[in-house]
């Protein structure tokens, strides 16, 4: 076994790492979209760090097992306390922690999966920590972007930068789970290259519809605002199917016999995940429908098209210059997203102010 056995796409970054498995640095900062695949990779260079065999990842290892299964006392995963933030006391406990030994090996590892989280008070707490470390502690921090912690922060981490995953490699790594080629193709191309969401809707039935409701939007929108909202309502309620294989996932993870502490940091958690995906899916949608305005502009134009089931009398519905207009208005929307606005009002305010296709 590689310490990155089963990760989609990342080649580049994953080579880096593994260089670094012998001699890390003392912090990282792994950045990029949501369902990319960088809290996945972050946990596995955890483990490959604690390593008994040094990285090896042999199969027998017993502490790349228990680091796997989250069960090694110097792996220590730092999640918000609630369904929001990292709290400034979990800070504290982390920095009352990282001056110990490790209690097995040569190093520990704190991985905060949600950094981007972190209060403004919790990173103050945390800073000198990260910035005076102890010699056998490496810390390991997952945002979305940069921007998410203070510059005090980032600046003293070695920053991983993950983008989005080839559509073509998507495809590949759901035939190899043996996903069909048209259900892995849609999937993929749903996806956005992002490889969590793309294994999360492989199987899912509803993809083309979900697809097909995006790519309608252009001849439905409308500047009344009860159309606006009825169409985003729509929108809203065609994702909740697509979550299916989440639902049951954490549904799975969830026993009569857990502590009552620890069923509700789990469901805390399932919270915070079912909130991530779900806007990981309408920021999905918002991207298909960005791409039909630039088809429609490129078609008129003689230029290449992506969504080639679209009709040509269809995308020339719209002048080119307000299909322009209208894909840097989704655009603009995606960023909305991003920045907690609530959803239903993002996505009517967006529909009543696109120019309609006629």
């Amino acid at each position: 076994m590689r310490p990155f056995d089963g990760v989609i796409g990342h080649d580049r970054i994953i080579g880096l790492l593994a260089k670094e498995i012998m001699a890390p640095a003392h912090a990282y900062l792994f950045a990029g979209p949501s369902n990319v695949g960088k809290a996945t990779v972050a946990h596995l260079f955890a483990a490959a760090l604690l390593c008994d065999q040094g990285g090896a990842h042999d199969i027998a290892c017993s502490s790349c097992r228990r680091a796997a299964s989250g069960n090694h006392p110097d792996l220590i995963a730092v999640e918000p306390d609630g369904r929001t933030a990292l709290s400034v006391e979990q800070a504290r406990a982390t920095v009352a922690q990282a001056p110990m030994s490790p209690v097995e090996g040569d190093r520990k590892v704190f991985v905060f999966d949600e950094a981007g989280s972190m209060s403004e008070q919790a990173a103050s707490a945390l800073l000198k920590t990260i910035e005076e470390p102890t010699p056998s502690t490496v810390f390991v921090l997952v945002v979305e972007s940069e921007d998410d912690l203070p510059a005090t922060i980032g600046s003293r981490c070695r920053t991983v930068q993950f983008g989005r995953v080839r559509e073509e490699t998507l495809i590949t790594a759901l035939e190899s789970h043996g996903i069909g080629a048209e259900q892995a193709g849609q999937a993929a191309r749903i996806a956005g290259g992002r490889p969590g969401l793309a294994l999360g809707l492989a199987t899912n039935s509803d993809l083309a519809v979900y697809r097909d409701l995006w790519l309608s939007v252009p001849v439905r929108v409308s500047p009344h605002p009860g159309e606006a909202f009825r169409l985003a309502d729509e929108v809203l309620e065609a994702a909740e199917p697509l979550l299916k294989a989440l639902d049951a996932r954490q549904t799975g993870e969830i026993s009569d016999d857990l502590p009552a502490s620890r069923l509700k940091a789990l469901r805390e958690r399932h919270e915070r995940d079912r909130r991530r995906e779900k806007r990981a899916l309408h920021i999905t949608g918002l991207e298909i429908l960005a791409s039909w305005y630039a088809d429609a502009a490129s078609a008129q134009f003689g230029g290449p098209v992506r969504n080639h089931d679209v009709p040509a009398a269809t995308l020339a519905m719209i002048r080119p210059g307000a299909a322009v207009a209208n894909a840097d208005r989704v655009l603009n929307a995606v960023t909305e997203l991003q920045a907690n606005q609530r959803p239903q009002l993002v996505f009517a305010t967006l529909f009543a102010e696109l120019t309609p296709a006629t």
